[in-house]
């Protein structure tokens, strides 16, 4: 073992060569072969009813009072992150989103029963703080003195905002010209150094992970298993507000597979604890333009493919996913699936989504669209179950907000109108709108 203090009780190891290592490590990949560093938390010993008690309790006491991670929706589930004191902890609070029933959504993806885990509602706008959280927090446990990471944009909103409540510099590596103006203004505000890398995704994570070798700097991508383990609470929390009864499905959007990653070791982890008493189904959604792991799961995972990304879905635009071991484990251990959608049917849910009052930015909306797509193939029966989550705040791309053509080309529906400053003009418009309801 690399080091030999572990106040924790956690197990650091190598998922390809089993080397092992310390709880204070700022590796994010093994230092031996380059593998994937897994976590295995100290599992308490309480039965599963007294740590379902535990973890419930804690949503009443903290919810209004206590420090930031008493609070938080990633910290309520300690024990099974990262058990240390409120005090070692970076936290804004986190998590604590909301499930929501949207009848419109649910008719539109053809299921009767469907559920929204809206993760936009965490402090940067997406999923990304609560691996980010952990991540952070580890950093300072280990002294480190910069972190960086490669982003399409949530990452690095999210690494910002936490490395400054940490006071560690961050430094992030965004495609040029191909992120959006809301997620770079987010990193921007929050102090970040932020680098317009002339490549894509793939090429920003090649150099940060470089940066991180030769320079030292501690990598908080989803290739740093700390982040894995504070995003396989958004799983914890959603079998927690159903009451620990498992949906039949769980789709989300599908990248870099950090969360597909995340949500299969919470499903191993809750099953074990008997926190659960059945496994639901993952769905992870690639767009058609960027969809290595569907290529794959076609292929029954004979090989590992990679291709050049390209979709409207910018959170999702990345054609090397680096969670792919982890995540192919997911699949296969959820008896899950993988699908594509073209970014037409994206846009087309995110307008369903939106239209419902909830929104969601457009990577988003491929956990809905796929959801869609399932049901049609007969893969999904309509009487079941499902949960789609929704990864990031409608905000996060505003760009595509303010296209005001639908699909096809043509005016959206929505469209603002120009008017004349009369009440005529306002008559005219209310009556088009009523007409078009009815």
């Amino acid at each position: 073992m690399s080091g030999n203090t572990n106040k924790t009780g956690i197990i650091i190891a190598c998922a390809a060569c089993g080397e092992k290592f310390n709880d204070l490590t700022p590796l994010a990949t093994c230092s031996k072969c380059g593998g994937l560093l897994d976590i295995t938390p100290a599992l308490p010993a309480l039965c599963s009813e007294k740590l379902q008690n535990l973890f419930d309790s804690r949503v009443s006491i903290g919810a209004m009072r206590g420090s930031a991670a008493s609070r938080s929706g990633v910290w309520r589930f300690r024990e099974l992150v990262l058990p240390i004191t409120d005090a070692e902890i970076v936290s804004h609070p986190e998590g604590n989103t909301p499930l929501l029933e949207r009848p419109a959504v649910s008719k539109y993806a053809g299921v009767k029963n469907l559920l929204m885990k809206h993760e936009g509602f965490n402090p940067s706008g997406s999923f990304k703080d609560r691996g980010m959280t952990v991540a952070v927090t580890q950093a300072k446990r280990c002294g480190a003195t910069a972190i960086a990471c490669a982003s399409t944009g949530n990452t690095s909103s999210s690494l910002a905002a936490y490395g400054a409540q940490a006071g560690i510099p961050a430094l992030v590596m965004v495609p040029a010209g191909r992120i959006s103006m809301g997620k770079l203004a987010q990193t921007v505000a929050y102090g970040a150094r932020t680098l317009l890398v002339r490549g894509d995704f793939d090429d920003c994570l090649r150099l940060v992970r470089e940066s991180s070798e030769k320079l030292g700097v501690y990598l908080a991508n989803s290739l740093n298993p700390f982040r894995i383990e504070g995003q396989k609470t958004i799983m914890f929390e959603l079998l927690q507000q159903l009451a620990w009864q498992s949906p039949d499905w769980v789709a989300l959007p599908a990248g870099n597979l950090g969360n597909t990653s995340a949500f299969g070791k919470a499903l191993r982890e809750a099953q074990s604890l008997g926190l659960i008493k059945r496994i639901p189904r993952l769905l992870s959604v690639q767009a058609s333009g960027a969809a290595p792991f569907a290529h794959d799961f076609a292929d029954n995972f004979a090989k590992r493919t990679s291709v050049r990304a390209e979709t409207i879905a910018t959170a999702i635009r990345i054609g090397d996913p680096a969670s792919w071991d982890r995540a192919v484990s997911a699949i296969r251990f959820t008896n899950g699936v993988v699908a594509s959608v073209s970014d037409e049917q994206i846009m087309q849910a995110k307008q369903v989504i939106d239209a419902s009052g909830v929104g969601c930015e457009p990577a988003s909306a491929a956990s809905v669209a796929g959801v869609r797509e399932l049901v049609a193939r007969g893969i999904i029966a309509p009487h079941e179950r499902v949960v789609a989550v929704l990864t990031g705040h409608i905000l996060k791309d505003p760009e595509k907000l303010l296209n005001t053509t639908n699909a096809h080309g043509h005016a959206a529906a929505n469209a603002p109108i120009e008017i004349d400053a009369t009440l005529a003009a306002v008559e005219r418009v209310l009556q088009t709108a009523t007409k078009a309801r009815n």
